[in-house]
C-alpha cells in the first residue's frame, strides 16, 4: 500500500503520535536516526532535516558536512513497544546535500539508482533475504556473553528451544510493522534462530532488513537476552548468514521461470554467470567484517567454492525446488551484518552483467563439495570465495563493476575504512596465540 506524506500526517495525529525517528544508514550498515516531534514532521517532508554528515562512518568531510534527511513517506510505521501515550513513529530518509542535490553515497541512493537501470530494461529485482542470529545471555553487569540458552538444534521446540517465545514477540512486532513472515524457526547450533519475510521489491527488502536488525535486538533485550548477527560468534558450530533469494519479474511475471523442461530459463543461466563472475569483488561488502570469514568455512554449511547447482546446498548458488513462478536463485554467501542497499545493489548490477554479455554459465556442480579433496577440487575447475577481508579487499579493486556501482565516494570511502579495520586486526595479539606459543617459546 502506497503511503502519501498527507497520510503519514493525518496518521500522526489520530494515533497521538508524539515523536518519529528518521532513520538512515551508514556505508557499514549500522542503522542511524535523529527524533523529531509530530509537530516538525510536515517541515521535515518540505525542507529536510539537518545532521552533521561529518559525523557518519563513510559521508562527508568536515569541509562540506551540512546535510539532510528526507523522509520517504511509504516507510512509515508506528514501533509498536514504546509507550502508548505519545507513540513513536519512524520513517525511513534519503539523504541529500546542502543545495539540495542528491548524496552520491547514501546507500539507499545506490540501491534506487541500479533499480532504476533494471526498471529502464524492463525488469523488477524481487528479493527474500532469511536472516540468522543468536541468542546470548548478558552478564552480571548486563553486558553480553556468548553462552546460549539453549541446546537445541534445527526447528527443535520447546522446551528444548528456550528462545521459542521471544522469537514469536519478535514475528508479533514485525508484523504489527507491516512485515509479511513467512517462517521462523530454530537453527542447528543452539542459540541460533532464523526468521523468513515475504518475497518483495529489493528496496522494501534492504528497509526490512534494517528494521529486522533492530527489532531483533530490541526485542531480545526485552527479555533479557542478547541478540548478535555476528557472523561467526563460536567455533566449531555454523555462523550466521543471510542468504538472498532473488528473481527478475516483468509485468509480474517471472523471468527466471524455465517452464516444464528447463528448471531455469535463459535469464536465470545468464544472471547467475554474471553474478558467480563478480562474486570475489562482491564479497567485501556481502561479508564486511574480519570476522565474516570464519564462518565461510567447509562443513558449517557456507558456501566456500564459486559454483552453482540444483538444489544442492553446498555450492556458493542453488537453484532451490519450487518451480513455475516460484523460481528463484539463492545466493548462500552474505551474511547479516552487510550494509543490504549495497549488497543488493552489486548482486543485481552483477546479474544485470550477465545478462547483458550473455555470460555462458558452468556445468551445475551436483556433488558435496564441502568435503572435496584438493585433486577433486582441481578436477571440478573450482574456485574459491576469498578467505580473509584482506584479499576480499583485493579483489574489490579489482574489478571494475564494484567501482561503477558504488561510485567513487563511497567505494573509496568503504575500501579505506576496512583497511583500518584489517590492519587493526593484523596488529593485534590474539588470545590463541599467547596460548599457544607463549609457554613453549
Amino acid at each position: 500500500m502506497h503511503f502519501s506524506k498527507e497520510d503519514c500526517l493525518k496518521s500522526v495525529k489520530e494515533n497521538d503520535i508524539g515523536f518519529i525517528r528518521l532513520q538512515f544508514t551508514d556505508i557499514s550498515g549500522n542503522m542511524k536516526n535523529i527524533a523529531i516531534t509530530d509537530k516538525q514532521l510536515a517541515n521535515a517532508f518540505a525542507n529536510g532535516v539537518m545532521f552533521d554528515g561529518s559525523a557518519v562512518a563513510g559521508f562527508s568531510g568536515i569541509e562540506s558536512s551540512d546535510m539532510f534527511l528526507f523522509p520517504d513517506p511509504d516507510t512509515f510505521s508506528i514501533i509498536p513497544w514504546r509507550p502508548q501515550q505519545g507513540k513513536v513513529a519512524r520513517i525511513i530518509c534519503d539523504i541529500k546535500n546542502y543545495d539540495g542535490s542528491q548524496f552520491e553515497g547514501d546507500p539507499r541512493y545506490i540501491l534506487k539508482r541500479t533499480l532504476k537501470k533494471a526498471q529502464d530494461l524492463g525488469y523488477t529485482f524481487q528479493v527474500g533475504p532469511e536472516c540468522e542470529f543468536f541468542l546470548f545471555y548478558n552478564d552480571d553487569e548486563g553486558q553480553p556473553t556468548t553462552i546460549t540458552h539453549d541446546s537445541a538444534s534445527y526447528c527443535d521446540l520447546a522446551p528444548i528451544d528456550l528462545g521459542e517465545n521471544t522469537r514469536r514477540e519478535i514475528c508479533i512486532i514485525l508484523e504489527e510493522m507491516g512485515f509479511e513472515i513467512e517462517a521462523s524457526h530454530h537453527e542447528t547450533a543452539a542459540g541460533q534462530h532464523e526468521i523468513d519475510f515475504r518475497y518483495t521489491d529489493a528496496l522494501t527488502a534492504a528497509d526490512n532488513i534494517m528494521t529486522f536488525k533492530m527489532v531483533v535486538k530490541i526485542i531480545a533485550q526485552r527479555n533479557g537476552l542478547h541478540a548478535t548477527f555476528m557472523p561467526k560468534p563460536l567455533p566449531n558450530v555454523n555462523g550466521s548468514g543471510m542468504h538472498i533469494n532473488m528473481s527478475l519479474t516483468r509485468n509480474g511475471s517471472n523471468l527466471f521461470n524455465g517452464g516444464e523442461n528447463n528448471h531455469i530459463s535463459e535469464t536465470a543461466k545468464y544472471f547467475t554467470a554474471g553474478l558467480l563472475s563478480h562474486i570475489k569483488g562482491i564479497t567485501a561488502i556481502a561479508n564486511p567484517l574480519v570476522n565474516s570469514y570464519k564462518r565461510l568455512k567447509p562443513r558449517f554449511e557456507a558456501p566456500v567454492h564459486i559454483a552453482w547447482s540444483y538444489m544442492n546446498r553446498s555450492p556458493l548458488l542453488r537453484v532451490p525446488a519450487p518451480q513455475g513462478e516460484g523460481t528463484r536463485l539463492e545466493l548462500r554467501s552474505p551474511d547479516p551484518t552487510c550494509n543490504p542497499y549495497l549488497t543488493l545493489a552489486l548482486v543485481l548490477e552483477a546479474g544485470l552483467d550477465g545478462l547483458k554479455k550473455r555470460l555462458p554459465l558452468a556445468d551445475p556442480v551436483n556433488v558435496d563439495i564441502y568435503n572435496l579433496t584438493a585433486e577433486e577440487e582441481e578436477v571440478l575447475k573450482l574456485e574459491r570465495l576469498p578467505s580473509n577481508l584482506l584479499f576480499a579487499l583485493e579483489e574489490m579493486k579489482k574489478d571494475p563493476l564494484i567501482l561503477s556501482t558504488l561510485g567513487s565516494h563511497t567505494f573509496n570511502k568503504y575500501l579505506a575504512a576496512k583497511a583500518l579495520e584489517w590492519e587493526a586486526y593484523d596488529n593485534s595479539i590474539h588470545a590463541w596465540e599467547i596460548e599457544k606459543y607463549l609457554k613453549p617459546y
